[in-house]
């Protein structure tokens, strides 16, 4: 019985010590404090927000009634016709870049030579080229760029590392690879949304580590940083977050012991290895970045410390929060004044690093 009993101590102690010491990564508390340079300038929020707000139960809906199974696919179609009655002046022309699904965006007149490689956000499971038409077209039109929209593998029938990979080889394509043809870059820049603006972050960081031509600039929207699950807002803005509130809430009652297990097996990566946690790696030495978050949403304090570490290293990084806002609430312009807002913010960083 003795021997038993320290057998399983022993294993206790050798799971904690393995989730503390290899799976966590470091304690990041340091970088919580606010640290935004501009904040939107529509208080209280918008009709039009409260609108957005109300719209988004249908999510709730669909999660209640729909057996779990079923969960990914019926999100799935919800997410890539959510405004598929938008009249769009842009162009889209499907293109293989690099042996990955993808979609060229082209406002009238764009200069084919500047262009934006677009990663979407969908929770690493959901969302494509055609879900994000909207900030896809307005992007190619307030910085003048040819966007490229990447329709990268997505989980659970492709790896975590998969959709990585897409990124890194779409970027590598596109700096010699344009609307028209072969032909160099003349400006070139990184953007993306939610797990979308962690594939931004890790590429960027990727690219500098490869020696690679760096992006003029990115953006990153209401980006997931952390893969640990370890920011404080992840759990203080659950019922303040209309839209990851709903999808999440049952994984914050899961012991973070077991959802950092479970990421490791899962994704065959540790969760806080930096291609999959960008907070965790190195930020010196990164092009221009301008990062956007609400202050109500679930992953804002992975905004936050994402900017104030990399800060701290030096890098040129700028965060701008907006109240009350819901998770990439850019997407919802032009109805939503607080969208029209940020992306006028985000055309006049692009411009000014072109």
């Amino acid at each position: 019985m003795p021997s038993i009993l320290f057998t399983l101590l022993a294993l206790v102690a050798v799971i904690w010590a393995v989730t503390v010491f290899y799976l966590r990564g470091p304690d990041l508390s340091a970088f919580d404090q606010p640290a935004p340079e501009g904040k939107g300038k529509i208080l209280p929020p918008s009709p039009e927000h409260l609108a957005v707000v109300a719209s988004l139960s249908s999510i709730t809906q669909i999660i209640h009634s729909t057996p779990r199974r079923q969960h990914i696919a019926v999100l799935r179609r919800y997410m890539d016709e959510m405004f598929d009655g938008d009249t769009l002046t842009a162009q889209f022309t499907p293109v293989n870049a690099a042996g990955v699904k993808a979609e060229w965006v082209l406002a009238p007149g764009v200069d084919s030579r500047r262009r934006l490689l677009y990663i979407h956000g969908g929770a690493y499971t959901m969302g494509s080229p055609r879900s994000h038409r909207r900030l896809t077209s307005k992007l190619s039109e307030l910085a003048n760029v040819a966007v490229l929209s990447i329709d990268y593998r997505l989980m659970p029938e492709h790896p975590r590392m998969a959709g990585i990979e897409d990124s890194r080889s779409t970027y590598r394509w596109l700096l010699d690879n344009g609307p028209t043809g072969p032909a160099a870059a003349e400006a070139i820049f990184v953007a993306g949304d939610s797990a979308g603006g962690n594939l931004t972050l890790s590429l960027i960081a990727w690219v500098r580590d490869q020696g690679l031509r760096a992006p003029n600039a990115a953006v990153a929207l209401s980006p997931a940083t952390d893969g640990t699950l370890g920011s404080p807002s992840l759990k203080s803005n659950l019922a303040t977050d209309p839209m990851l509130g709903p999808l999440f809430k049952a994984l914050t009652k899961i012991p973070r012991i077991v959802l950092l297990w479970g990421g490791w097996l899962v994704n065959r990566k540790r969760p806080c290895d930096p291609a999959v946690s960008p907070v965790f790696g190195d930020l010196a030495g990164l092009p221009p970045l301008l990062v956007q978050c609400s202050d109500m949403e679930m992953l804002r304090d992975d905004s936050r410390r994402y900017v104030n570490k990399a800060r701290a290293a030096g890098s040129p990084v700028t965060l701008q929060s907006w109240p009350h806002m819901v998770h990439v609430w850019q997407i919802f312009h032009p109805d939503l004044p607080e969208g029209r807002e940020a992306l006028a913010e985000i055309g006049k960083f692009l411009r000014a690093n072109a």
